[in-house]
């Protein structure tokens, strides 16, 4: 079907995609292309690949799927073998049993003579999507090759030879390994292990379920399975944690361990019920690999030291701030670790215990029980301790013990939820501190997030646009390093994406920091019960690295890109 260029940028200037000089620009442009005006654009790069793919999908009269970001039902991947999807570049999505309808994506939708052979051979009713080549061949490396959808698959055909419902029949003292259902959960499991996923959602919907894994800090979908399968699917997994496979109605807490080869994971698993069946969230705890030494989550030069001074201390409070998941409990528990002799009785209040470190007297809270932060840390104080560790201050009556175990002698961390590093000495004002007794125990203040690390196999390095130099410069002002006030070249890098980082462009994670230690001028302000706007203002003046600015210094050494710096420090 042709489409005229003017057509088509047309409808990019109606949905205020481009300005109509642009698009009067890129027809004048077009006229010495070959290609049709959707091949020059998506070529051309200046316009996104989705809006561009949109309007072509608007002309076709098919629908559009952004293939990079859906996941695969395994159903669907049964019907078309991997030789076909690759020699074709398709990619089936998704299967309604109901109306026996198989979708699959396409860069040529209008193929018929494709459709034709794939509805004899798979004797279903086939819709075409149109979706961009290059994600499509992403798609079907990361599909066929990483081998979750294909055991998965296995199983799911298992489950339809045998329809007896082989979990319900399974209670805490007999584990049917062999149950179907039982291998679903181990792939999905061994998927998250080998994937160094964080967190799997296992999500009911209306028709389907969906997989999701926090891989680096992102949520991507991985897996969509038949909704018919999720209450057995979530019974398997409450046995696993000793929960109550018969109790759906309220959120319920439980444990288990898993092992692939070598590596053993904790998983914290939790369930809610909501309007379409019990949401499943589980959090991997690594019980071996170690924790990362305090000079390897990504604090260096000034920074750095301004902790190391503020722990070499023999008494007072550090603070680590950040939203959840910000990695708060990987930097308390590094530095921990470091402080960890036998000359030294290190106790510590949390919850829930996340890793268990060897010679650290660890501390569950039961609030059933009665032993709540409060609690604990009262009682800890009488165990004779140096150094003490409360997972959180969240009241007044924590905030005053804190206070009193730092002004007794005892070394004192813990965390808070605010935004940066400054905000915390207001946020305990809030909570009942006294002005005069913070300046006399705060060592210092850290707060910090996580930022995707950029994949070393596939990293390249190149010139950003003048803007963006320009920012960079403004960013970090005084912090800019020497060699580019004199004149070198701003260079950053990124990931292309390849088969190690899963097309991503990022491998692991680091933690981007500020720190704010507590100097006689802080101090001054702290007494003054100065807004934290103030007291961020007298740290800059004193050379505190921000936490945009330490982001933009890692930006500069290749470690991370812009992008994953303004999407977790901009404000």
């Amino acid at each position: 079907m042709y489409i005229t260029p003017k057509s088509f940028l047309l409808k990019l200037v109606e949905n205020k995609v481009i300005t109509q000089t642009e698009a009067e620009q890129l027809e004048i442009d077009s006229l010495h292309q070959s290609s049709p005006i959707y091949e020059y654009l998506l070529k051309q790069g200046s316009i996104k690949k989705d809006d561009v793919l949109k309007i072509q999908a608007e002309f076709l009269n098919v629908p559009f799927i952004d293939i990079s970001v859906t996941s695969a039902n395994p159903q669907a991947l049964n019907f078309v073998s991997e030789p076909i999807a690759r020699r074709y570049t398709i990619i089936p999505y998704e299967y309604d049993v109901k109306t026996d309808v198989i979708s699959i994506a396409s860069a040529d939708p209008l193929n018929i003579s494709l459709l034709d052979f794939l509805e004899r051979k798979t004797g279903k009713r086939i819709i075409f999507s149109l979706a961009y080549a290059e994600d499509i061949e992403k798609a079907i490396n990361a599909v066929y090759a990483k081998g979750l959808s294909p055991e998965v698959k296995e199983a799911l055909e298992e489950v339809g030879r045998n329809k007896s419902n082989q979990v319900e029949k399974i209670d805490e003292t007999t584990v049917v390994k062999e149950a179907p259902i039982a291998k679903i959960v181990d792939t999905i499991l061994e998927f998250a292990v080998k994937g160094r996923a964080s967190d799997i959602h296992i999500e009911p919907e209306e028709d389907k379920t969906r997989v999701r894994y926090r891989i680096d800090g992102i949520l991507q979908e991985k897996l969509t399975l038949p909704r018919s399968i999720h209450d057995s699917l979530s019974s398997r997994i409450k046995i696993l944690s000793q929960m109550k496979i018969d109790e759906r109605r309220i959120p319920q807490d439980g444990r288990f361990s898993f092992k692939v080869g070598e590596q053993e994971v904790d998983l914290r698993v939790s369930t809610l019920p909501t309007v379409h069946g019990e949401k499943i969230v589980m959090r991997l705890l690594k019980k071996t690999g170690g924790l990362p030494a305090t000079a390897e989550l990504g604090l260096r030069g000034i920074q750095f030291k301004d902790l190391e001074d503020a722990i070499a201390r023999p008494y007072g409070i550090i603070l680590v701030t950040g939203p959840t998941g910000s990695g708060k409990t990987t930097t308390l528990y590094s530095i921990l670790t470091s402080l960890n002799k036998p000359t030294v009785n290190i106790v510590t209040l949390e919850d829930p215990v996340e890793y268990q470190i060897e010679g650290i007297n660890q501390v569950q809270i039961n609030q059933q029980a009665g032993l709540t932060f409060a609690t604990g840390l009262r009682s800890f104080l009488r165990q004779d301790p140096n150094i003490i560790l409360v997972g959180e201050i969240r009241d007044s009556e924590t905030t005053q013990l804190a206070i009193q175990a730092a002004l007794t002698g005892h070394l004192v961390f813990s965390t808070l939820h605010t935004n940066d590093a400054a905000t915390a000495i207001p946020r305990l004002i809030d909570l009942g501190a006294e002005p005069f007794l913070i300046s006399s125990v705060l060592n210092a203040s850290l707060a910090q997030r996580i930022t995707r690390r950029i994949c070393d196999a596939c990293k390249e390095w190149y010139t950003p646009p003048p803007e963006i130099q320009e920012n960079i410069k403004t960013v970090l002002g005084n912090a800019l390093p020497t060699k580019y006030t004199k004149g070198e070249p701003i260079r950053i890098a990124h990931g292309k994406g390849c088969q190690e980082c899963n097309l991503t462009g990022y491998l692991g994670r680091i933690a981007i920091f500020e720190v704010l230690k507590i100097t006689p001028a802080i101090n001054k302000l702290i007494l003054k019960e100065a807004s934290a706007k103030e007291i961020q203002e007298q740290a800059k003046t004193e050379n505190m690295i921000g936490m945009k600015q330490d982001g933009y210094l890692k930006v500069l050494e290749g470690i991370t890109t812009i992008e994953e710096v303004l999407r977790v420090a901009e404000v």
